[in-house]
């Protein structure tokens, strides 16, 4: 799986222990500091890439951590060719990145439920609010 994984949040780590159990191994591709300034605005990331990286790698579900400057995880799943690609279920079946890539290897992509009421951009916005 990929993502910014800014501030992480049970809804982060349910979603991580689940796609693991997809699988062998969990990979986590992690978007880069100016990958997510670019996807998410200036004042994105909170952490910095070296923080992220370290918190998700603590995880006992996640296996291996690794970084891409890109906006998409394109090129990351082109070199790892994994055989189960998980993205959240907010994203459409057409919008993942890499989906053609698993399929055409015999893999699959599966859209995994996201945690009902977990959400870094509204934890960051009552974060700010509380001021």
């Amino acid at each position: 799986t990929n993502g910014c994984f800014d501030v992480l949040h049970a809804g982060h780590v349910r979603y991580l222990k689940q796609a693991r159990d997809l699988g062998h191994l969990l990979v986590v591709g992690l978007n880069s500091d100016d990958s997510i300034r670019r996807l998410k605005g200036p004042t994105r990331p909170l952490n910095g890439l070296e923080s992220r990286a370290e918190v998700l790698s603590a995880l006992g579900c996640v296996d291996y951590v690794t970084a891409f400057d890109d906006d998409t995880p394109l090129r990351l799943i082109q070199a790892i060719r994994p055989h189960v690609l998980v993205k959240g279920a907010d994203w459409g079946p057409d919008n993942i990145v890499g989906r053609d890539i698993v399929e055409a290897k015999g893999g699959r992509v599966v859209r995994m439920a996201l945690a009902a009421g977990y959400s870094t951009s509204k934890l960051i916005e009552k974060i700010r609010q509380s001021g």
